[in-house]
């Protein structure tokens, strides 16, 4: 059977399978040999290292945190002294059974989340309030058992993150740096993704377990679901409780700090291959793709000789943006050209006769349909990127604002949610089980998170009941 080499999907009629292909024939990812399990290629490896870099650079900077890393492995018996965390977390976890220095054994488990191992590491580490604040990431792998429904990124048993946990002397710095945190992920989703998403707080019966209060960001993929794309939480001082964390304050008293921790994981990988790729194939901002153009020489029996040098001078003038010639034998132009888009190259660049006696490169954006010739010398590929990136943010963000939808009533909630769409609606949240229970008369359209920044009078479309709760719903992964 002929192995088609292209996509063969449709980005809107069939969603999960076209962004299977997308993420295996650009080559960005592959499955592992155990169910839910990911092989992150170069190329898509190199995304997750620009993000690093970017939240390295700028958010760990700009709120002074230092990374470290801690173990995989955690006792049972830490996990269980935070009860609310550990119901959960219960259905996900994945055991191992270890024998301890003693010849006893206690059961550990592979780390789903790593509140109770730093939390136990910072009762070592504080001693007094000069100690304060305490503030630490680490980038690691987490296991979560429970997934049964998997996709590349966006929902798997194994999948790279990291993890910001921070303690402090009062409430007040603690959930400033919770908030802080939440607007720059959403900084990070538009400088470096160029993916808009709506924020706010988780309800209830969603929040983190464990936690106070649970912030999150959120973006709308194609098929009309909505995915969380990262979640800062306020956990305020019962995990210091149970783990004893203590420090003494200048009032000579023993106190309890407060505690926060914050995320985001290669799921923003698979959300950007989402929004941006089309029925070609990959589409990504240009800052997370290493080989940035790729020139395609139009060679000839009697030209070739002159065509690649020609190659060589455009790709020693744009080095810097680690171009490419692909100079393969036997693939015709069209082929080379449809290979560059399919593996989400932004730039590709046609040199022939005529490009070389004008001095001049014929330039194609991997975004637009259009090809146009430029005087080598004038050739901006940082200005193009750039705008490149802002095309693609503006281009979802449009998508996104089209999918909002204001709504009264219950039915209009439900038959909005199905359609796909952002539902605003007044909801008076409650506790996980009446949260449930209307997700499951929605048929799958649940409350995603609490608009922070708004309130206003009106009934509850669940229970009738007045609140100034205005609340997103969506159908998600």
């Amino acid at each position: 059977m002929k192995k088609e080499l292209g996509i063969t999907s449709d980005k809107f009629k069939e969603t999960s399978e076209w962004y299977e292909q997308v993420c295996l024939k650009s080559r960005v990812a592959d499955f592992g040999d155990i169910k839910g399990t990911i092989v992150i290629r170069p190329r898509g490896y190199y995304m997750w290292e620009q993000v690093q870099k970017y939240f390295n650079d700028n958010i760990l900077t700009k709120f002074n945190v230092d990374n470290c890393y801690f173990p995989l492995f955690i006792p049972e018996s830490f996990f269980k002294k935070e009860a609310e965390h550990a119901k959960g977390f219960a259905p996900e976890l994945a055991w191992i059974t270890t024998a301890t220095d003693t010849g006893e054994e206690e059961k550990a488990i592979i780390r789903p989340t790593s509140e109770t191992i730093i939390v136990d590491s910072f009762r070592k580490w504080l001693r007094t309030y000069r100690d304060l604040p305490i503030k630490v990431n680490q980038w690691a792998n987490v296991v979560r058992w429970e997934v049964s429904q998997t996709k590349l990124f966006l929902r798997g048993r194994e999948f790279l993150w990291q993890e910001g946990h921070c303690i402090y002397k009062t409430r007040e710095e603690c959930e400033k740096d919770v908030i802080g945190i939440l607007e720059a992920y959403e900084d990070l989703c538009k400088n470096v993704l160029a993916v808009p998403v709506i924020k706010g707080r988780k309800t209830p019966g969603d929040k983190f377990p464990g936690a106070v209060d649970t912030y999150c960001i959120e973006a709308l993929m194609p098929d009309g679901k909505a995915l969380q794309m990262g979640t800062s939480h306020y956990l305020g001082q019962g995990f210091m409780k149970v783990f004893g964390v203590k420090y003494m304050g200048e009032d000579e008293k023993e106190h309890e700090p407060h505690y926060n921790s914050w995320g985001v994981s290669t799921r923003l990988l698979g959300a950007t291959i989402m929004t941006h790729s089309d029925n070609k194939g990959l589409i990504l901002p240009p800052g997370l793709v290493k080989n940035k153009i790729v020139i395609v020489p139009a060679l000839k029996k009697d030209n070739a000789e002159r065509v690649l040098k020609y190659a060589e001078e455009v790709k020693k003038t744009l080095s810097k943006f680690n171009p490419s010639i692909d100079d393969r034998e036997g693939y015709s132009m069209g082929f080379k050209i449809n290979d560059a888009e399919l593996v989400g190259t932004p730039m590709v660049i046609i040199v022939g006769d005529k490009e070389i006696d004008d001095k001049t490169v014929t330039v194609k954006i991997r975004d637009e349909d259009a090809k146009e010739v430029v005087k080598l010398k004038d050739l901006d590929p940082k200005s193009i990127f750039a705008e490149m990136h802002e095309r693609l943010y503006q281009k979802a963000k449009a998508f996104q604002d089209e999918r909002v939808v204001e709504v009264s009533t219950f039915e209009e909630l439900k038959k909005q949610g199905q359609a796909g769409n952002f539902v605003k609606a007044h909801y008076l949240p409650s506790d996980a089980e009446s949260e449930e229970s209307l997700k499951a008369e929605a048929g799958g359209v649940g409350a995603r998170c609490i608009v922070t920044d708004e309130k206003s009078k009106g009934k509850c479309i669940y229970t009738g009941k007045e609140t100034d709760i205005v609340v997103y719903f969506a159908r998600n992964y």
